[in-house]
């Protein structure tokens, strides 16, 4: 099997038992297919009938790679694209295809710490109390806008959730993140009232023989896309008169960001996010400690 072969055969598996969005898949299918162009390209002693096999690339042939990446991109796509082969090797190192990862000896590119973006207090007060008309489209946005406030979602969670996973009795959502994992988070009360609100003229759309599961729907009552929710919350953020240009992303930061300020420990937050790793969430600790010298250099009379 040649490599553009192999590349299929892992973004099928990415799809199906990883549970990856179509996002992620075609960022590593992009990486992936940039390797494989440029060793068409640039190795072309390492084709055998015109393919090459996974067999035949070593660390070196990967270190060329990445010199030439160097030359033309910043640290973060070069460390990403750099991640895209080391996954890439390893599943079919696991699959016994090949003996070693010739990714695995490679370092990433060291990368600037960049603490999240969020709104303040203030600031996602206005997004959310923004007055609007009465219609379809405006209880379903302040109801998105919401939810994302009050249970941190990524955007890709928000849109694959189905009326299903919604428990507003108990105010309660279960959602399905990256790798397929599952967690519960719970819904604050302002949210429910807006996803109640915007469940009540969703059901005037719905007829009563008709059976559609997703939760947020557009005009043409098929399932919200990513691109979709990116322009209701640029939308808002125009109506609402903030300044600044933000993402879907920023009012997860937002919610995890105003969770620690307020007291809570970093595990519980883990959980809510659903960040496997605890050192993910740890990032956010960075902006309390820059909040509390902001505070002391404001308070201190000696600061």
């Amino acid at each position: 099997m040649a490599l553009d072969s192999h590349i299929e055969v892992f973004c099928q598996f990415l799809l199906h038992e990883k549970n990856a969005s179509p996002h992620t898949i075609k960022n590593y299918q992009g990486d992936l297919s940039e390797f494989h162009h440029y060793l068409k390209q640039n190795q072309p002693d390492l084709l055998v009938g015109g393919k090459l096999d996974l067999v035949r690339l070593s660390p070196l042939v990967l270190r060329s790679y990445m010199t030439l990446l160097f030359q033309k991109l910043s640290p973060a796509s070069v460390a990403r694209k750099l991640s895209s082969l080391r996954s890439f090797f390893a599943y079919w190192q696991k699959k016994g295809k090949i003996a070693q990862n010739p990714a695995a000896v490679l370092h990433s590119p060291k990368l600037p710490k960049r603490l999240p973006r969020f709104l303040n207090v203030e600031e996602i007060f206005a997004l959310l109390d923004f007055p609007v008309d009465d219609n379809f489209n405006s209880r379903r946005d302040k109801a998105i806008l919401e939810l994302f406030y009050s249970c941190g979602l990524r955007v890709s969670e928000l849109v694959s959730l189905d009326l299903k996973n919604l428990d507003l009795e108990n105010r309660l959502v279960r959602v399905i993140g990256k790798g397929n994992k599952e967690r519960i988070v719970p819904i604050g009360k302002k949210a429910v009232e807006k996803i109640s609100s915007y469940l009540d003229i969703r059901a005037d759309r719905i007829k009563e023989t008709e059976s559609i599961q997703p939760l947020f729907l557009n005009n043409r009552r098929e399932r919200l896309n990513v691109r979709s929710v990116q322009r209701l919350v640029d939308k808002a953020i125009t109506q609402s008169g903030l300044p600044k240009k933000i993402s879907p992303h920023v009012l997860r930061h937002t919610f995890a960001t105003h969770l620690l300020n307020s007291g809570a420990d970093l595990r519980s937050i883990q959980e809510l996010l659903g960040h496997a790793s605890l050192s993910t969430t740890q990032r956010y600790t960075h902006m309390n400690v820059d909040r509390l010298i902001e505070v002391y250099e404001k308070a201190h009379p000696k600061a």
